[in-house]
């Protein structure tokens, strides 16, 4: 190891990678107080002492039609970050979702003989399994966050360790438990993206509506994701329907306190899961993009929060099914019949346990730390 300096290079790419980058750093330089973290990330990766190289602005693109006209400047980038690890010599690179960017660098960190550790790995169970054979190659080892990655990898010959899921850390479940939900309260999670918010917020305002002819206690909240303008949603809920517009600081005690929520499918719907509350979650997209994805994914669900104890907990209504109508007639049950949802609630407290302990970034770093000395 006396050919390395005594550093490691974190590379987050988006938000949340950026603070799972941030918790990692603390945890490794807590172990090895002479360890320096350097890398691509952040704000939060900047507070916690790494020595940030370049901004993940740099590469917070989406799709082909945003990546092309800057594919000469993200190739000189991957040169640049080369560079660096030639003349830094990093005791490992950590890579942390982000698969599109963060491959590339794998490649090039295996060829400089630097070993790849891979932290919150893209979900290529769900498609694109094939990606498994280039992990096996280029990493050195897997950090999964959900339960049966572990064996997913393992089984295709990738050394795989489950870490846990870093909800456990961020969500404040014992400060969440003490509130009780508001019997007639329905949240409203229409996710972060333009197109899933002008596509779904409307059919959930529709459902709301009728909602609130039926059950006219009923008062309704949506949770304004970070840099969504409350503008927005209100540009897409009718004025005589009242609404209170939650900030993304609020937003987990919106979902505790909320007895049912309608929620765009995403992270949010986990979340909403391991808080316990009732969740229906939807999607749409492009009949052509969903045409494509049917042939392709390899998964009976799209909300880990029915993937990972591999049944049906929350409903999902997606693509044709994602209308008012259905959406009404599940919270409309729910509402009616608590009972219902009360068994929803039972079973969501049973996937808490499947996603373990806190103390993720702690497992984390014990395991890159102790697999690094074995070298």
């Amino acid at each position: 190891m006396n050919k390395f300096n005594n550093s490691i290079w974190i590379n987050a790419g988006e938000a949340s990678g950026d603070m799972h980058g941030a918790m990692l750093a603390r945890e490794l330089v807590k172990r090895d107080p002479g360890l320096r973290i350097m890398g691509m990330g952040g704000s939060d990766m900047e507070k916690a002492g790494c020595e940030l190289h370049y901004s993940m602005q740099m590469i917070n693109l989406v799709g082909f039609t945003e990546v092309f006209p800057k594919l000469p400047s993200l190739l000189r980038l991957f040169g640049k970050i080369k560079s660096v690890w030639k003349r830094e010599r990093p005791k490992c690179v950590v890579l942390i979702d982000c698969p599109d960017f963060n491959f590339r660098l794998a490649r090039i960190a295996h060829g400089l003989g630097i070993p790849v550790y891979y932290y919150i790995t893209p979900q290529i169970w769900a498609w694109r399994q094939g990606r498994a054979e280039f992990l096996k190659k280029y990493a050195r080892k897997i950090l999964c966050i959900l339960p049966f990655e572990q064996q997913f990898f393992k089984d295709r010959g990738v050394d795989a360790t489950y870490v846990g899921h870093p909800l456990m850390d961020i969500i404040p479940l014992s400060d969440l438990d003490a509130l009780e939900p508001d019997p007639n309260l329905v949240g409203i999670l229409p996710g972060s993206r333009s197109r899933e918010i002008s596509s779904l917020l409307p059919e959930f305002a529709k459902a709301a509506e009728m909602l609130a002819g039926e059950f006219p206690d009923l008062h309704f909240s949506i949770a304004r994701a970070p840099g969504v303008r409350e503008e927005k949603l209100r540009s897409f809920w009718p004025e005589r329907l009242p609404v209170t517009i939650c900030g993304p600081d609020e937003r987990y005690r919106m979902m505790r306190r909320s007895n049912v929520i309608m929620a765009a499918s995403g992270t949010a719907t986990l979340e909403c899961a391991l808080i316990g509350t009732p969740t229906l979650v939807a999607y749409r997209m492009a009949p052509l993009t969903a045409f494509l994805a049917q042939k392709v994914i390899k998964v009976k669900y799209v909300s880990l929060a029915n993937i990972i104890p591999d049944r049906l907990i929350l409903p999902e209504f997606l693509l044709h099914n994602a209308t008012a109508e259905n959406f009404f007639e599940q919270v409309r049950q729910w509402v009616a019949e608590p009972h219902t949802a009360s068994a929803v609630r039972s079973e969501l407290s049973e996937l808490r346990e499947m996603l373990g302990a806190p103390g993720v970034a702690s497992r984390t770093a014990d395991a890159i730390l102790e697999d690094l000395h074995s070298i």
